[in-house]
């Protein structure tokens, strides 16, 4: 279980990491949008996000048979 959690934050981190190093203007125009929205807007597209992740671990689950 701990391999599992250490394994997404360091692909996370990965994921992260390269956006910072290949498009650092395109993050900047990223967090302008988001700054633009509002707390609520945020929010809806954080619960948006949070569903998404926790849709596509389901299908993950259910098509392998667990993680």
């Amino acid at each position: 279980m701990i391999h599992a959690l250490i394994s997404g934050l360091a692909l996370v981190l990965i994921i992260e990491g390269l956006a910072l190093a290949l498009a650092p203007s395109r993050i900047e125009e990223a967090l302008a949008f988001l700054a633009s929205l509002g707390p609520e807007g945020r929010r809806l597209l954080g619960l948006a996000g949070l569903a998404a992740g926790v849709a596509i671990l389901a299908l993950l689950r259910w098509t392998t048979g667990g993680i």
